[in-house]
């Protein structure tokens, strides 16, 4: 059984720079045990679902912009600077950082929070395709659609550091 403050040092990042889903997942006794990527995601994603629409948009303000001013300052967290190095995100052209720049501040300015996806497995036309299509949809669509990638992060971080079942 992990105590408290080692499950909150490791898992509490899972969400970005969001412990509060953490904590809730381990005071609600959701988290199976052994600990599992499959189960901790379970009780991390109740956790997140269950917490308020202006919580929930809290967790996605909390993500960077992809390829954004953090990155290139260097303020990125470890897990986010590795998702966006794995999808070429480091390693940009200008005319590339131009397009990713107008994107972010269009889609902030839509939606008020920033461009969210699962960079795993994607490159950097997957991921400016995928903006393309997304900013065409709804408020309602796209706070979905964001809350879904940001569950599907937590899953690969937590599978980088736990077994599976």
């Amino acid at each position: 059984m992990i105590d408290r403050t080692d499950f909150l040092d490791r898992f509490g990042g899972v969400f970005e720079h969001s412990p509060f889903i953490a904590e809730r997942a381990l005071d609600a006794g959701a988290v199976p045990q052994p600990l599992t990527a499959a189960g901790v995601h379970a009780a991390l994603t109740d956790a997140f679902r269950k917490s308020s629409a202006q919580e929930q948009l809290g967790v996605l303000r909390a993500h960077p912009d992809l390829a954004g001013k953090l990155a290139i300052a260097g303020g990125l967290t470890e897990d986010s600077r590795k998702e966006q190095a794995g999808a070429g995100l480091d390693r940009l052209s200008p005319d590339e950082h131009a397009r990713f720049t107008a994107f972010n501040t269009g889609y902030t300015e839509k939606f008020g929070f920033p461009f969210i996806i699962a960079v795993k497995g994607l490159d950097k036309s997957d991921i400016l395709a995928a903006f393309e299509t997304r900013i065409g949809n709804t408020a309602d669509e796209e706070f979905e659609t964001a809350k879904a990638q940001v569950e599907r992060i937590a899953l690969l971080r937590l599978n980088a550091l736990l077994p599976g079942d």
